[in-house]
């Protein structure tokens, strides 16, 4: 079985739709993907709606979350998407992207850079504005020659010169809501370094015994030595080891399947799960 854990559609930051996406996923050989666009889960009914036979779509989300002043992002798989607790955290974090991308405009028009707002929300398009969309007009503008370029300090990184906070979960309380929705928690790489400063391995272990489930080790973002590294601390901790794309369509180099998921790990994910269910395909519209 090839099974990729994570990806993003337009009803995020990606470029595929959730049908295009899930229609790729099964062009691309895969058995099983998951739809973790950021903050919402508002692609899963169009995912399933188009799922080819064969492939298995394990819904999920990757939550926005901010511990000790570090950003990361909390992958949550097969939880109840009503439970109002956590249905309420999310919109809370996906109401607050537009006045953040809002204030990120506005520091670039400072720096001297003529993006506008009307630029960015067209990007977005129906999706929840975020840093790649910033991104995205910076590279149109010329300003940067890839999304990835726009992450440093000199423009949108954690800290950069254009970078703007929005509310952020904290992870322990995501965890917990997370469980509470019946869903499982794997911490989305972890060890990307280039993105800005990451969570220490002393934070991961105190999650670990908050009921955090796994952490994504197999990531583009993460080196040989990184990735030994985390693998270690997973045998560790005691947490599940996924892999997965990060796929986002063309705004990324990732494509689908670049990095996998072993099918016993899958498989205790979906033990573990009680919220909802993976969606076998039955041929999609």
């Amino acid at each position: 079985m090839r099974i990729d854990l994570h990806t993003h559609s337009t009803a995020s930051d990606g470029t595929d739709t959730p049908a295009e996406l899930v229609r790729h996923a099964a062009a691309a050989g895969l058995d099983v993907v998951a739809l973790t666009d950021h903050d919402t889960t508002r692609g899963h009914a169009e995912a399933t709606a188009a799922l080819p036979a064969g492939l298995m779509l394990v819904t999920g989300a990757e939550l926005s979350c901010r511990v000790d002043g570090v950003s990361m992002h909390m992958l949550a798989y097969l939880f109840d998407p009503e439970e109002p607790a956590l249905l309420a955290e999310r919109e809370l974090v996906r109401d607050d992207r537009v006045p953040r991308a809002q204030g990120m405009v506005a520091r670039l028009n400072e720096l001297g850079v003529p993006v506008t707002w009307e630029q960015v929300r067209r990007i977005a398009g129906d999706g929840s504005v975020g840093r790649p969309h910033v991104a995205t007009a910076l590279v149109e503008l010329g300003v940067v020659a890839t999304v990835s370029d726009a992450f440093t300090q000199e423009w949108l990184a954690d800290g950069g010169r254009a970078f703007v906070e929005k509310h952020e979960t904290d992870p322990f309380e995501a965890i917990r809501l997370v469980k509470a929705a019946g869903g499982v928690t794997v911490f989305a790489h972890p060890g990307a370094s280039k993105r800005g400063r990451t969570v220490p391995e002393a934070t991961i272990a105190e999650m670990a015994a908050a009921g955090l489930d796994g952490i994504e080790v197999d990531h583009m973002d993460h080196d040989p030595d990184t990735r030994a590294r985390l693998r270690g601390l997973a045998r560790e901790l005691g947490l599940l080891v996924t892999g997965s794309s990060d796929y986002h369509g063309s705004r990324k180099t990732c494509v689908l399947g670049e990095y996998t998921t072993d099918p016993e790990v899958y498989g205790e994910i979906t033990r573990r799960a009680t919220g909802a269910f993976p969606v076998p395909g039955t041929g999609g519209a």
